[in-house]
């Protein structure tokens, strides 16, 4: 081997070592079967399962999720989760609504770790509830607050209770207040102020972001 080949190969050598400790941030934007959409050091891609883009390789994608693989690593991560600085999740949590009928945002949650659909409503004090949807998340009402609940049928007896934990997206809120109303009302779950105020909570063009 020549030394001016030796030279060469050193030199590419450290030019990839130097590449490989840099940090590199991943977001998730968008959810595909098959494919994902990824902000990777601030440039935007359209990634297909098995390709790349500055050392990050998307290996599998769904609505659920992304797997994607740096340097030989792999890492999970949802809907506008992001990594950075050698790859540690970031301390933020954020979850995105697009709003659906009628300008209302809907969408998956979790109470207590069980899944449920929630609907936002910030005039509610309270994240809400029927009593036959807290029977259905196994609620134990009947050892909260007996007040007063004002319906669309006016009031009735309710049960002021305090949950374990209200999640939507990655954003998670523990020790939250709720009603349980004696009645079938509300249809929908609402997300109300003892989960909104607790989270930071803004619209970006139309969608609603929580983050904490």
């Amino acid at each position: 081997m020549s030394l001016l080949l030796s030279v060469n190969l050193l030199a590419g050598a450290a030019n990839v070592v130097a590449a490989a400790a840099e940090a590199v941030s991943v977001e998730v934007k968008g959810l595909f079967s098959g494919s994902a959409l990824l902000v990777i050091d601030g440039q935007q891609k359209l990634l297909k399962v098995g390709k790349g883009y500055r050392g990050v390789t998307l290996v599998s994608a769904s609505s659920k999720g992304a797997v994607i693989d740096i340097e030989g690593k792999q890492h999970t991560l949802g809907l506008s989760r992001r990594i950075a600085s050698s790859f540690q999740s970031a301390d933020i949590h954020e979850v995105r609504l697009q709003p659906g009928r009628g300008g209302h945002y809907v969408t998956p949650a979790r109470i207590n770790n069980r899944p449920v659909s929630v609907m936002v409503d910030t005039g509610a004090t309270a994240v809400a509830m029927s009593l036959p949807q807290a029977r259905a998340l196994g609620i134990d009402y009947r050892n909260g607050e007996l007040v007063p609940v004002s319906t669309a049928n006016g009031i009735v007896n309710g049960y002021r209770v305090t949950l374990s934990s209200v999640t939507v997206g990655t954003v998670k809120v523990n020790n939250v207040a709720a009603l349980v109303s004696m009645s079938d009302f509300p249809g929908e779950i609402l997300l109300g102020n003892s989960y909104l105020s607790r989270v930071k909570m803004f619209k970006e063009n139309g969608v609603l972001v929580f983050q904490n």
